[in-house]
C-alpha cells in the first residue's frame, strides 16, 4: 500500500477541538503508524494502547526552556547519551506511540540514533503538566513508561512546583519539591536542580538572595 492509499483509508484528522490532551472518538483502535501518516497540522499525537491523544506544542515552553538545557549538557558531558525534545515519533508497540516533551535516549555502542525507530529505550522520560493533560500523564502515560522499563517518569508541575517522579515499580510517585537529583549511573555525579530556583526562573520572579 503506498502513502497516498494509506491515508486515504484514514478518518479525517481530528479537528483541533480535540487538541487538548484528550482522547479522539473518531476510530475505536488507532496504532503507531496511523498516527504517523496523519498531515503535520501543528499538534503531537500520541497513541496510548490505541488510543489517539492530540496534544498542542505550545503551553509548556518556560519550564522546557528552563529544563531541557540543564539535562541537555549534563547527559553531553558525561556521555549518558541524548536529551532530545518532541516532536518525536518514539514507537514501543503497534498501539504504542509516545512523544514526551523532553526525553533522554541512553548512549550506545553504535553511536547516535539515526532517527526515531533506533530509539527502543530512554534513560528518563519528562512531561510538563497541564489541566488538559493531567489525566492522560498521570494514568495513561505513566502506566506505559513503567511496562515499557524506563527508568525515571518526570511529571513537572509548574503550578503546585513540585515534580513527581515514577519508577517503574512505583505505585505512588515520589513528590519532590526542594532538591531534585537524578542520577542515571551511579558512578557519575548527578544533576542537581533547586526546584524553588527552578519554579521561580519558569515563572519569571525576581531572584530571591542564595539563588
Amino acid at each position: 500500500m503506498t502513502p497516498s492509499s494509506a491515508r486515504a483509508l484514514l478518518p479525517e484528522p481530528p479537528s483541533r477541538a480535540y487538541a487538548m490532551g484528550m482522547p479522539v472518538l473518531q476510530q475505536v483502535e488507532w496504532t503507531a503508524a496511523q498516527a504517523i501518516a496523519l498531515p503535520p497540522d501543528g499538534n503531537r499525537y500520541e497513541v496510548l494502547d490505541g488510543e489517539l491523544f492530540v496534544t498542542p506544542t505550545w503551553g509548556h515552553q518556560a519550564v522546557i526552556e528552563e529544563l531541557f538545557p540543564r539535562l541537555k549538557a549534563y547527559v553531553a558531558e558525561r556521555g549518558l547519551g541524548w536529551a532530545k525534545l518532541s516532536p518525536a515519533d518514539l514507537v514501543f508497540s503497534p498501539r504504542r506511540l509516545v512523544q514526551p516533551d523532553i526525553f533522554v535516549v541512553p548512549a550506545r555502542e553504535a553511536g547516535a540514533p539515526s532517527g526515531w525507530n533506533d530509539v527502543t529505550s530512554l534513560l528518563l522520560a519528562v512531561e510538563v503538566l497541564s489541566p488538559s493533560t493531567a489525566r492522560a500523564d498521570r494514568h495513561r502515560k505513566r502506566l506505559i513508561y513503567q511496562e515499557q522499563g524506563i527508568a525515571e517518569y518526570w511529571i513537572v508541575d509548574a503550578s503546585a512546583r513540585l515534580v513527581e517522579r515514577w519508577r517503574p515499580a512505583d505505585s505512588r510517585p515520589e513528590q519532590i519539591v526542594e532538591t531534585l537529583v537524578w542520577q542515571p549511573d551511579p558512578t557519575v555525579a548527578g544533576l542537581i536542580v533547586e526546584l524553588p530556583a527552578f519554579f521561580r526562573a519558569v515563572h519569571d520572579e525576581a531572584a530571591r538572595p542564595g539563588d
